[in-house]
């Protein structure tokens, strides 16, 4: 099984700046790409971004320009760096991964591990 832990959520200002750390645990090895999604209130639950094994990434349009996302297979920890927030980011975010040999019973929306959430909210 693989473990993930977010952290870093919290409250900020329009305009400001957090940043959100995942730490990964468990069956490391099965871990192939990593990513950041989102639960907005009131929307369906999105994708965020993507980091693939190589470092290539991916953004949702919405976020591209502002936020950015990183690993560092050292520390089994993924980042997702967030600038110049915005209320509309508000919600759970959550740190996702999908398992290079298969898909697992928590599969949801393209990826297999889902950490427990972490909640960010912009105020206006």
């Amino acid at each position: 099984q693989v473990l993930l832990a977010e952290s870093g959520g919290g409250l900020v200002q329009a305009g400001g700046s957090l940043r959100l750390s995942c730490a990964a645990s468990g069956s490391i090895s099965r871990i192939n790409t990593m990513g950041w999604h989102r639960q907005v209130p009131g929307k369906q639950r999105e994708l965020v971004a993507l980091i693939y094994p190589g470092g290539s990434t991916t953004y949702a349009d919405s976020v591209k320009a502002r936020f950015t996302i990183s690993r560092d297979n050292a520390k089994n920890t993924v980042y997702l760096q967030m600038n110049t927030l915005i209320p509309e980011d508000t919600g759970v975010y959550y740190c996702t991964a999908d398992d290079r040999y298969g898909y697992r019973p928590s599969r949801a929306y393209g990826m297999d591990y889902w950490g427990k959430g972490t909640l960010v909210t912009v105020s206006s």
